[in-house]
């Protein structure tokens, strides 16, 4: 099968009518058929799935911690995280465990 790509999608994108997935053929990429039903399990697991993982290891909110750096600190840090092949998320998060840990 050959390799399509798909168009691009913008908030500018015209919407064409509701398909009826019971009615029509719509294929997936693994070439199963698409219905009204395997699409309703596709947009539950997409909202159940929704945003990055929690850090409590349970399905809950991980508490956040917001502060303002310098650009030059900024800038450093990205270089930091992206040789260790961290974000700087990770690299902010070690460094604030690890001052807490030695407490």
């Amino acid at each position: 099968m050959a390799k399509r790509t798909p168009p691009p999608v913008t908030t500018s994108t015209p919407l064409g009518p509701d398909v009826d997935l019971d009615e029509e053929d719509v294929r997936l990429p693994d070439g199963s058929r698409l219905t009204e039903q395997k699409a309703a399990a596709i947009v539950e697991e997409v909202r159940r799935r929704g945003g990055r993982p929690s850090l409590t290891g349970e399905a809950a909110t991980s508490p956040r911690i917001v502060f303002r750096v310098t650009p030059s600190v900024r800038d450093r840090a990205a270089e930091i995280a992206a040789r260790e092949g961290k974000t700087i998320s990770q690299l902010a998060r070690e460094a604030l465990e690890a001052r807490v840990a030695s407490s």
